[in-house]
């Protein structure tokens, strides 16, 4: 194990496995789902880290200037429905799209999504750097934003509202945060959308990251991400 894998896997205080760059993907996400249904009786939730090289820089921004994990976990709401609706009405003002149901359009066909990607080379099919399985004692999944406190720049939602949109989602979905990078996050829903109408998910998907929409349909319509969420257990979140 490098030294500084080393370093950045103990900040967190929790027990955690590395898979060193250039490993196979799949034994990874093997090790996650295990680790999921481990986790239920063990009293932990397990997050996939990649220790990209953005990864010490952003750790050490929330170590200063975002609130404490105790402090965020307990400021966490039951907002999490509000802010999806009002950033969705707010990129519908922005965007001065007037026609909503246009912008949702019709499509039947979507990308199903069934396995972790964000780590992976595409290249080589292999892990593109050292990764961290972590095993994070937390009593709910969306307290793991406590501990890898994502957002706040660009378009992505700020730690404050993250944790609160990742508790509605588990209420909801039954979906949890599961991979990070520096502006990618991944959740694995092993409900799939629990019965939600799949319109209805992708809209708040889309309010959630709209490129999620706007780099990832071919067709740049709600109907097309929400085709594709209908059988998919991961759901993909790209901030570029």
């Amino acid at each position: 194990m490098k030294e500084s894998t080393r370093q950045i896997a103990e900040r967190f205080e929790c027990k955690y496995t590395v898979f060193e760059k250039g490993s196979d993907p799949e034994l990874l996400e093997q090790a996650y789902r295990t680790a999921f249904d481990a986790g239920k009786k063990g009293g932990f939730f397990p997050a996939i880290l990649l220790l990209e090289d953005h990864v010490i820089e952003w750790l050490d921004y929330a170590a200063k200037e975002i609130c404490s994990r105790d402090e965020l976990i307990a400021g966490c709401g039951d907002d999490g429905k509000d802010i999806l609706e009002e950033r969705f009405k707010g990129y519908m003002d922005d965007y001065e799209i007037d026609d909503v149901d246009d912008f949702i359009g019709n499509e039947t066909d979507g990308e199903i999504v069934n396995h972790f990607c964000s780590y992976i080379s595409f290249r080589a099919n292999k892990l593109e750097e050292d990764v961290l399985l972590l095993e994070i004692p937390v009593k709910n999944p969306w307290e793991i934003i406590a501990y890898l406190p994502m957002g706040g720049w660009n378009d992505c939602p700020a730690p404050e509202e993250m944790i609160s949109v990742c508790k509605y989602w588990y209420e909801k979905y039954q979906a949890v945060p599961a991979a990070f990078t520096s502006d990618v996050m991944e959740f694995y829903a092993p409900a799939k959308l629990n019965g939600v109408d799949s319109l209805e998910a992708a809209r708040e998907h889309y309010a959630f990251c709209t490129d999620r929409v706007e780099q990832g349909t071919q067709t740049y319509k709600i109907s097309e991400l929400a085709a594709g969420l209908e059988e998919s257990d991961v759901w993909y979140f790209w901030w570029d």
